[in-house]
């Protein structure tokens, strides 16, 4: 693909706390457009990786290209205008402010009121259990609502890039169905996304392509149908035996 289409450019990427060196040597790319996934074991990189991105932690070594533009170190807030957006681990919803109010938060940095209002009415048509509850306390919702709220608040931002930190985590099956099928809505209207994932079978199957975090490193990458059936993959995590 030409260099144009290159939305994310991750080379050669060392992150380190104290001398734990949690990203060694990663090489990543996304193109405009795509659903990437990145999956791999607790405590591979995957998070720290993110975090990196998004200027949440010092990067050792390496560079990080976002829009042709580098943006190692660029403070989270300024990526946020740039149109690079996460969903954290954990949601980081406001619980104290209602559904509504915490929606309004994800266009604190947007000046057209009226267009944010439109895309909040645009969140309560995916996720009808907001709309529901759209007067209601934040921190009173169940896990998977909050969720969808914090997927919700990131969308009002306007996402080129979104990245997705474990969304299913935590949730009952029927939830994570959910989250991932509006997974593939947002995909379907455009906007490029980088999601980390635990459950790597649903990763993979909605993703086009992949990459496979372990200690750091990325050991194996592709399209994501060939890697739902290497057999190294399913053995190690999608629960199946490797063949002898």
């Amino acid at each position: 693909m030409s260099e144009s289409e290159t939305l994310l450019d991750i080379s050669q990427l060392e992150v380190a706390y104290g001398g734990i060196r949690a990203v060694r040597g990663m090489d990543l790319t996304v193109q405009r457009g795509e659903l990437v996934c990145l999956i791999g074991a607790n405590g591979a990189g995957k998070s720290t990786t993110l975090r990196a991105i998004c200027g949440l932690v010092p990067v050792s070594a390496g560079s990080i290209t976002y829009d042709g533009k580098s943006i190692a170190g660029t403070p989270s807030y300024t990526l946020v205008r740039q149109g690079l957006v996460m969903v954290p681990e954990g949601r980081g919803i406001f619980g104290q402010l209602t559904i509504e109010e915490n929606l309004a938060m994800g266009g604190y940095s947007r000046k057209d009121q009226n267009q944010v209002r439109s895309d909040i009415e645009h969140v309560f048509e995916l996720f009808p259990r907001l709309q529901e509850r759209r007067s209601q306390s934040a921190g009173t919702l169940s896990g998977g609502e909050q969720q969808m709220l914090a997927m919700g608040r990131a969308m009002i931002s306007r996402p080129r890039l979104l990245l997705l930190d474990e969304p299913s985590m935590g949730l009952a099956p029927l939830m994570v169905e959910k989250i991932f099928e509006v997974v593939r809505t947002i995909a379907a209207e455009g906007v490029t996304i980088l999601l980390i994932e635990q459950n790597a079978r649903l990763a993979l199957e909605i993703s086009q392509r992949a990459y496979v975090m372990e200690s750091g490193q990325i050991i194996l990458q592709g399209p994501s149908n060939q890697l739902l059936d290497n057999p190294r993959i399913r053995a190690a995590y999608l629960g199946e035996e490797e063949a002898a």
